[in-house]
């Protein structure tokens, strides 16, 4: 607070401010949901956090819904100690508890048995890997120094304006130096692509 704003505040303010704001996070991560999201963005973030006297490495899950009409809501944040596929089927479980029907898509890393948690809840989502984590998969089979140009090539493949245009840049950046190069690795996200 000091570094920051430039005042002191005491642990007995700092208790006294979350105790305050205590009952509205409360309400706020029990509140209803609406039925049906477009897309919901599933992550898990790794945060240093104190706890108990101890500084400890953390996963804080995050759900971001969008609406069929395009509002970015925060369905939830959650704090465990590390990430794994049963906390992520206990989100869904909460998620459909507190009101939501159907996810369309639901855009995930590509944390093992993560699409199963999601299906297991949702039936009918599409799941789909996230393009960060399938460039980052896609650089697990390149040299330290070729990442960089590799990315720069494979962005023509994940921006591209449809399916088709995709599958072109994919056999353009095939028959490129790099993909000549890195021949044997699978192609962008076939491990880990769409359901």
């Amino acid at each position: 607070m000091r570094e920051l704003y430039g005042i002191e505040a005491s642990p007995q303010l700092i208790s006294t401010v979350t105790d305050a704001v205590l009952e509205e996070v409360g309400r706020w991560q029990a509140r209803p949901l609406d039925a049906v999201y477009a897309i919901v963005f599933f992550d898990a973030l790794r945060v240093k956090m104190r706890d108990e006297g101890t500084v400890r490495n953390k996963a804080v899950y995050l759900a971001i819904g969008v609406t069929p009409d395009g509002r970015k809501d925060v369905l939830g944040i959650w704090i465990e100690q590390t990430e794994g596929a049963k906390f992520w089927m206990r989100v869904m479980s909460e998620l459909k508890n507190r009101g939501v029907n159907d996810i369309l898509i639901a855009v995930v890393d590509g944390l093992k048995g993560f699409p199963d948690a999601i299906t297991a809840v949702f039936p009918q989502t599409q799941v789909q890997t996230c393009i960060v984590h399938l460039l980052r998969n896609s650089m697990d089979y390149a040299g330290w120094k070729d990442r960089k140009p590799i990315a720069t090539a494979l962005k023509t493949v994940y921006r591209a304006v449809d399916a088709q245009a995709a599958a072109a840049a994919l056999t353009e950046f095939e028959d490129s130096p790099w993909g000549q190069k890195y021949r044997r690795s699978p192609r962008p996200g076939a491990a880990t692509g769409p359901r």
